[in-house]
């Protein structure tokens, strides 16, 4: 069963804003592998947004955005659809599983691809030159799409190049700008790649050790765990890659390519999902249900600069962990040239935090497998709206001026 809490796009307010149910979209019958939103184009004389479902019982689900109405159910699939993505340009969008499949707005499919691989494609991101890229076992494929034109009605789908550099399955794949992507493996591999030639811009394999590490996969995995390596979650800014590295967070500098900061043990269990703050913070989840927030900072400020206690009351409740006021490690003060220190700890979770959505101007939703939806505030805002609310309400009743 999915049960789904979103704002519909015509509601003055919802979740984001109040913590308030406004949709529940029930429909799937186990798990929920995909989520995305597909939006009508400008030129589209009825602007609808659609929202698309992938779930483990082998369906995709459209639903109606403004509505939670079940548009229509997809059944034709052969195994679980992985990832679906929106090519908005082409006004199509792609699901991948054991093949990859182009759909229409109509829900017409358009194309699709042989039998890929057993394991299905895990990760599908769009590139230049209207192509994509999909993560299938160890190996990314090229996909370039062939739309209709004067001398071919048929839309069609042509594998390009494939990439064969990572030695154990992909488990991350993400777009860092229009110009470049970047990849992440089982064991921990970091590849950053050339979105217009497909060429290899920076490899990094030592996330878990400044020192040199040996080349082999085999010696890799007797070293450490691999679960300790695996890198299940990437977001990005200008200038960094974040990766959640097992139970780590580290900072890859895309211009001087290599790890600028890192936190080894961010959480106690593996770290689930990341996303970007604004003021050089990263918020993270783990397992072990906590969500963390954390500042970059540079090295030569941490003497003088004491650790704030403040933001993690800013979202109403929860404690500061002791690590954050740890001293780092000379090994890692040698290796990296900044910090990620720990600002904030929300409490209230008993389980694994799976995901979260970040609204700059309303707050945090966290998703939890204790079937709790969390919506967190930021104090320190809301205490200046809540004033400023109360002073104008004291203006239109004449008592602001009464008491002055």
């Amino acid at each position: 069963m999915l049960r789904w809490l979103i704002g519909g796009g015509r509601e003055p307010q919802g979740l984001a804003e109040t913590g308030e149910k406004l949709l529940e979209l029930n429909g799937h019958t186990q798990k929920i592998t995909a989520i995305i939103t597909f939006s009508s184009l400008g030129s589209c004389e009825e602007k609808n947004q659609l929202i698309l479902t992938a779930s483990a019982d082998r369906t995709v689900i459209v639903w109606d955005g403004d509505t939670a109405r079940q548009v229509q159910r997809i059944s034709c699939f052969q195994s679980t659809v992985k990832c679906l993505t929106v090519l908005q340009r082409l006004d199509v969008w792609l699901s991948g599983g054991n093949d990859l499949c182009v759909w229409n707005r109509k829900l017409d499919l358009l194309c699709k691809t042989s039998h890929l691989s057993d394991t299905g494609i895990s990760a599908l991101v769009e590139i230049p030159k209207k192509c994509v890229v999909a993560a299938v076992g160890k190996e990314l494929i090229i996909f370039r799409l062939v739309a209709p034109t004067g001398g071919s009605l048929e839309w069609d789908i042509l594998e390009v190049k494939r990439l064969l550099d990572h030695q154990d399955n992909i488990l991350s794949l993400i777009n860092v700008n229009d110009l470049s992507f970047v990849t992440g493996s089982h064991i921990g591999e970091l590849i950053i790649w050339d979105a217009l030639d497909w060429t290899m811009q920076a490899y990094e394999r030592n996330f878990w050790d400044p020192s040199p590490q040996l080349d082999t996969q085999q010696e890799i995995k007797l070293c450490q765990k691999s679960n300790d390596i695996s890198i299940h979650h990437f977001t990005c800014d200008e200038e960094n890659v974040f990766a959640a590295v097992g139970r780590g967070l580290y900072v890859y500098n895309l211009q001087m390519k290599r790890v600028i900061a890192c936190q080894k043990t961010a959480h106690d269990s593996n770290v689930l999902h990341i996303a970007k703050l604004p003021n050089r913070q990263l918020i993270s989840c783990s397992e072990d249900g906590s969500v963390r927030i954390w500042e970059l900072r540079e090295k030569q400020q941490l003497a003088a600069e004491p650790v704030p206690t403040g933001f993690f009351n800013m979202w109403g409740f929860g404690r500061v962990n002791k690590q954050a006021s740890q001293p780092v490690k000379k090994q890692q003060e040698n290796a990296t040239s900044c910090s990620l220190e720990l600002i904030g700890d929300l409490i209230g979770h008993s389980s694994s935090v799976e995901m979260f959505l970040y609204f700059e101007d309303h707050g945090l939703v966290t998703c939890s497998a204790d079937h709790l939806i969390i919506l967190w505030k930021n104090g320190e805002r809301e205490s200046g709206l809540r004033s400023l609310r109360l002073f104008q309400k004291l203006e239109e009743n004449g008592d602001l001026y009464l008491a002055v």
